[in-house]
Order: structure tokens, then sequence, then C-alpha cells
């Protein structure tokens, strides 16, 4: 957590000065009451009036706020910097006749802590202390909820005796005390049998190798046949492809056409209590873009009280942590330290930072991002008409840099045809969404009950878009833009779609270790459409040679299926060829026609000199299932970091 958070002075709590209240000290807490009951409380704006920590007008703001969104007072003061946290918190420790908890009060005692478990006192935003003679001393940053759940509290321990504290020293003592527990369970917390972290390079890279000796073998032998029936693998997966984008851009190019509503007016009609929204950020090895990144999640419109921005750095990552420390971040982002460990994902870092997260919606946005200001509020209102089988929203990706160079301008057309056009029909069409790994929201009941993120997997959010499906989850889109910066050099470009496509790899596998059960699951048409995206995609661009070697023919090179091949089988390999060129063209036509990248569609053409790329990325990412499974292969961020504002106002 940040360093506001953990002050080494009393005076970073604001109790340095002399107080009225007793602070419940070791000593004088054996003397302290061993039962605790809700008092009749004058409200905590009367108090704060009281102790002149607060003005008039002020509490009429914050009031005001409060019948809007219904949130705390305190944390409406806090988040508006109307108050300070001492003087809050000594104002909470008026109001419910108890003290504040000292800053030289030692930590807490583990095994109590395992009386209800580390994550059910995060969600009391209570903390059980140490035992003083017949009580337990509990702290809470928020009495109301304390007090709510006393008999729960009071069956685990005992008699309680209570201190106030503010929350971000609660989640510190949390973590220093189980710093182990908690590290281990954001690396296992998804179930064995849906996680890659039993994954056996030694005994994949035996398979593939048998593999590959019998398909030499083959084409030495009979070169005729065996280039046949590689030839007809990659072909089966290329038609599958091309009638899946087909179907979807047909189901999705001609929907009917909604008519936009103001975003504020449909808040207030759908939404009379905005949830909390948390926003974890994960940063690595990335003090340049810090800067920027709170400029621009500061121009997001939702309510300060209700938004949790968590950024969540390695605690070893000195550098981005002292930008951060730099940056004068506002009350409402909380920069989270991931403890180390070998494995060193993201995935890792979001199951850590969840359990610190306050909201009931949990979304996740990468360090370059620029999201739409009004995006969170469409989140809000996804949900609320989406239903209780609805676990996620996603947002669609888009570049700010799209004119850097040839590779960005391509970069950009493969994402508007896969987020404006595939993954939106793919949702219409009922079939799995796999999921992009930023501007992702979900209701955290649902993502905590199907453990978080697979730490180990390197595209953690395609496979947790699939897990969401099997457990019987839906996905839906959002026509809300998050600006990204376009990844615009060859090198790094290889090595991110490695990443990808070992992952797209690693997530076949563990979903197709029980092939019977992801049916059941999942359903004939989803589990079809499961074995088109991923292991079609998978062989498309590892056998892409395969049908590279026709264009030998033009040459006047020789060919293995050259005096074999049919004439009619020819004009129909022809066909296809034609018609997959034509439904990729079209497709990415039609997805840069709006939305600002008119001056895109000429460049279409030269994807087929973009995507030769990845198959380099293929071979590379299946090298790496064998060397290296784990191995994040990092992007760099912010070298064309440059967002135009008209843009962030759209969605």
């Amino acid at each position: 957590m940040k360093k506001a958070l953990a002050p080494k002075s009393p005076d970073a709590f604001g109790i340095a000065s002399p107080s009225p209240l007793p602070i419940v000290a070791p000593a004088q807490a054996a003397n302290a009451p061993t039962h605790v009951t809700a008092p009749a409380h004058r409200p905590l704006g009367l108090v704060m009036l009281d102790h002149g920590t607060l003005g008039g007008a002020d509490l009429v703001r914050a009031l005001t706020i409060q019948t809007r969104h219904n949130a705390r007072l305190g944390d409406i003061l806090l988040s508006h910097g109307m108050a300070r946290e001492g003087a809050v918190m000594r104002a909470l420790a008026a109001q419910f006749r108890t003290s504040v908890l000292a800053p030289d009060c030692g930590t807490p005692d583990p095994r109590l802590i395992e009386t209800l478990g580390p994550s059910r006192w995060l969600e009391l935003r209570c903390l059980p202390w140490r035992r003083l003679g017949a009580a337990t001393l509990v702290a809470t940053a928020d009495p109301q909820r304390f007090f709510h759940n006393q008999a729960e509290i009071e069956a685990a321990l005992g008699p309680v005796a209570l201190a106030v504290a503010p929350l971000g020293r609660l989640h510190q003592a949390l973590a220093e005390c189980r710093r182990a527990a908690l590290r281990l369970a954001a690396e296992t917390c998804v179930a064995e049998a849906e996680s890659c972290r039993s994954w056996n390079s030694r005994r994949f890279s035996v398979v593939l190798g048998l593999v590959f000796l019998a398909v030499v073998a083959g084409l030495i032998w009979a070169p005729g046949p065996g280039f046949i029936v590689l030839f007809s693998v990659v072909m089966l997966a290329l038609i599958a492809g091309a009638a899946l984008k087909t179907a979807a851009a047909v189901s999705q190019l001609t929907r009917p056409r909604r008519s936009a509503t103001p975003v504020s007016a449909s808040r207030r009609r759908l939404t009379p209590r905005k949830p909390v929204v948390s926003v974890m950020v994960p940063l690595y090895s990335e003090p340049d873009i810090a800067p920027r990144l709170v400029r621009r999640l500061q121009a997001l419109t939702y309510p300060r009280e209700l938004l949790d921005v968590m950024i969540v750095v390695e605690e070893n990552d000195r550098l981005t942590r002292v930008a951060l420390a730099q940056a004068r971040l506002p009350r409402w982002i909380r920069v989270i330290p991931v403890p180390d460990s070998t494995l060193k994902t993201k995935p890792r870092a979001l199951n850590y930072a969840l359990n610190f997260a306050l909201g009931e919606i949990v979304g996740v946005y990468d360090a370059e991002d620029a999201p739409a200001h009004d995006q969170l509020h469409r989140v809000v209102a996804a949900f609320d008409e989406g239903g209780e089988d609805l676990a996620c929203v996603q947002g669609v990706l888009d570049y700010y840099n799209p004119a850097t160079n040839w590779l960005s301008r391509c970069f950009t057309i493969e994402y508007a045809a896969w987020f404006r056009v595939i993954l939106p029909g793919m949702e219409r069409l009922g079939l799995a969404v796999p999921l992009g790994g930023t501007t992702l929201f979900f209701r955290r009941s649902v993502l905590e009950r199907l453990g978080g993120w697979d730490a180990h997997n390197v595209t953690e959010d395609a496979d947790l878009g699939i897990r969401l499906a099997r457990h019987g989850y839906r996905t839906t889109l959002i026509d809300s833009v998050t600006l990204e910066e376009a990844n615009c050099r060859v090198w790094p470009w290889i090595r991110q779609r490695s990443r990808w496509l070992k992952g797209y790899a690693m997530t076949y596998a563990v979903h197709m270790r029980e092939p019977r059960r992801l049916w059941r699951q999942l359903g004939w048409w989803r589990f079809l459409g499961f074995q088109v995206l991923f292991l079609g995609t998978l062989i498309q661009f590892l056998l892409a040679p395969v049908l590279w070697s026709f264009w030998f023919l033009l040459f006047g090179l020789g060919h293995p299926l050259a005096e074999s091949l049919p004439i009619l089988a020819a004009i129909a390999v022809a066909s296809v060829f034609l018609c997959a060129e034509i439904t990729n063209l079209s497709i990415n036509i039609a997805a840069v026609s709006r939305h600002g990248h008119r001056f895109l569609r000429p460049w279409a053409l030269s994807l087929h000199l973009y995507f030769p790329l990845a198959v380099v990325a293929a071979w590379k990412g299946l090298w790496e299932m064998i060397a290296s499974p784990y191995f994040w292969d990092k992007t760099t961020h912010g070298l064309h970091d440059s967002v135009p504002q008209p843009a962030l106002r759209s969605a």
C-alpha cells in the first residue's frame, strides 16, 4: 500500500495532538468493557462540527452528496478533501463512544484472524487485534458494520472491546501478519482442475516431439499423402474460422441500432443507489507512466466517494513506487504492494489485490489506458440491466496512436475488427466470449466464487472468459471505449503476441483435460465455438507455412500436390482462399468505417504482410510452453503516449 497508509508517526493519522478522547493502548484496554452494544449516537457531521474539524458549508455539501449516492458521510468527506482522516477517526470514536487505536498498539495476533479468516475480516472492515483480559480488542474502520455483524464477531471471539482505525492501517496490518498465506492464496486460488499450475512441460515436450517426428516421417515416406493430411487440417481450420467470423459479423452488423440515451438521465432511472466500484491497475517497472495514469483516472466522472482505484505494484518495484509516491495521489487512489515471489504475473497480482478491494463491482485497466469519462456509469447500468447471471462487462479497446507507423495501423485495424465486430457478434450468437485483458468489470461475488484469475496463465483474461461460461455466467460487451497504446515495434509485437498465443494454447489444454465435462458445461454450440476459436487459431498460425507453399506454384516451382491435385480441387482451394480473404477484408473495412478510423481502410489490404509476424510469435510461444510456460513477456508502455482529449470524451 502507498506510504500514506503506512505512517511511522502519529501525525500521519491526525491524532498526534491532544484529543479529548482516550486512545486505546495495551495497558488501558484491559479495563475496556467486555461487551459492546450499539450506542445511540449523534450524527457524524454534528460531532465534527462540535470538534471544529468541519465547516457548516462543507457539511451541507457532503449531506447533499450523501442524499444522491447513499454513501457513508466519512467517505464523502475524505474523498472530496473536506476533512482529514485523523479528524474523521476521532469523530467516529466520539460518535460510537469508543476510542482510536493507538499508533503504537503493535501488530494483530494472527491466531485471532484465523477465527473468521482474512477474507471475512476484510469484508467486515474489522480486525481482531489481541486478547486483553476477558475481552478481545477489535479495530474497525466502519463501526456501523461492526455493530450490524456483532453477533457473528462475538460468536468467534467472545466479549470484545472496540476501537476505530483507518481502513488503510487495517489492510496494512493484515498484509504484514498474513503475508505468506495471502501470497500463497493469490497463486493457488483457482481450482487445480481449472488451472495450468500443474502443467507438465516435460510430458508436453515428449508428446510434441513424437508428433513432430511422426509428421516428418510421414512427409519423407509418403510426401503426397502426408502433405494432404497437413493441408486438410489447416484448410478445415481456415474454413471454420472464416465461418465463425462471417456469422459473428453478420449478427453484429445487422443488429438494430439503438438510440443513445444521455448517461446521467439513464443512471438516475436505473440506479437509485450506485455501487462502489473498485478498479485495479497493475503496473510493473513503469515509473514514467504513473503520473499520466493518475491524470487519466482523475478524468473519470464516477462519484469519488464510490470509486476505489487500486494501483497494484510488486513490492520490489521501487522505481514505480517512488514515482507513485511523488504523484500526490487523491484519497480514492491507493497503492497495493504485492509480496515478492518467483511467480511474477499480472493475474497473481490481481488475485492478491482483490482481497483489499472495497467494491461490489471490480474492474481492470492497463497502465496506459485512457477510458471514456463516463465508462463506469455505463458499466453499472449494464450490470443493472443484465440480471444475476451477467458476471462480466467488457468494454471496447481502441488505440490513440494508429498513425505512428504501419504496424500501429494494422494493430488498430485488427483490434477494431475484434472488439467492434467479432466479439460482440460472438456474444449475440451465444458463444463463450474470451475476454480482453483490460476494461473488464466483474461482479465481485462471482469472481470470488470462481477463485479469481489463474495466476499461472499468461492469458488469464481469455481463460477467465471460458471459466465464466463453464459455470453458467454471461459476458456482455458495451460500446464504451478505452484508448490504449498500439504496440508498434516489430520485436516487442512478436513477444507480446507470442505470450497471447502461448496462453491460448495453455487455456485450450487446461479446459480440454476433460472434454466430456467441458461439453456438458458449455453445451455443443459453445463447445464447437471454443474449438474453432482456440484450436483453429493455433492451427492457422502454426501451419500457415503449409498454405504459403502454394505461392511456389505461381513462380513455377515444385510442390507436392502439383501433379496429384485435380483441376476442380485446385479451383475449390483457390475459392476457399479467396472467400476467406474477402471475409477478412470486409470485416476489417467495416470495423474502421466509423469511430474516426476511416483513414485506415486502404491499409486493410496490407494485413497480408502483418499476420505472418504472428506465425513467428506462435512458434516462439510453442517453444516457451516447453522452456518457460509461466514466463510473462512484459510489454513496455508509454513510448507513444499522446491521447487526444476529444476521443476521451466519446464512448
